[in-house]
């Protein structure tokens, strides 16, 4: 089973600054490349903090700047939280989320700084459409892992949401296929509609 990573959706073309770099040189740099942020690096590219449209916008609201355009070692945010290019997309996603962060720098093994990604790169992974979200699930989890036919499981896919269906004698396998299809790119939700093999009249487990 394929899952995107980190070093499939990142920007290697990073715009970056060093901590010596004005905030007025900054300022100009993001409205050039249509940017808010950017990694600030030192002279081996290891990341030493993030600078942001808003950590700009307080020096000028003179909550942080002692003086007009000041390095942006003062007003970056450090450390900074980074990334490796082998994570999963939705670890990062994750990550962004208990962070609070909007860009996340990628970084080598020695800590280098190789690439970025954003919440609107996650974004596109997970705006996958239904269609293939089942073909996925339908080929590398019911077929590929599990080895069902393809008539044994019934599969749909709504806005994210996996529904599986199928013979109780299946439940054991289904929800296996339940599992693994939480951990697809663009699932947000799996519903298991295997009926319960219990006799009727049984009560069914809660």
């Amino acid at each position: 089973m394929t899952h995107s990573t980190i070093g499939e959706v990142m920007t290697g073309d990073v715009v970056t600054a060093s901590e010596t770099t004005s905030s007025k040189t900054v300022a100009r740099m993001l409205e050039r490349h249509g940017i808010s942020g950017l990694p600030v690096i030192d002279q081996d590219d290891k990341v030493l903090g993030v600078v942001s449209a808003s950590d700009l916008v307080r020096e000028r609201a003179g909550r942080r700047a002692k003086s007009p355009g000041e390095p942006v070692r003062e007003l970056m945010s450090t450390p900074a939280v980074t990334v490796h290019p082998e994570q999963r997309v939705s670890d990062a996603a994750r990550l962004m989320e208990r962070r609070g962060v909007e860009r996340l720098p990628v970084v080598d093994e020695e800590d280098r700084l190789i690439g970025i990604v954003t919440r609107r790169d996650l974004l596109r992974v997970f705006l996958r459409g239904d269609d293939e979200i089942r073909r996925q699930v339908c080929e590398e989890i019911v077929a590929g892992e599990l080895g069902l036919p393809p008539e044994a499981v019934t599969v749909s896919v709504r806005d994210g949401v996996v529904t599986l269906a199928g013979r109780a004698e299946l439940r054991g396998e289904i929800a296996l296929a339940g599992l693994a299809a939480w951990r697809l790119d663009g699932v947000v939700g799996v519903v298991n509609l295997v009926p319960s093999a219990a006799p009727e009249g049984m009560a069914r487990p809660g």
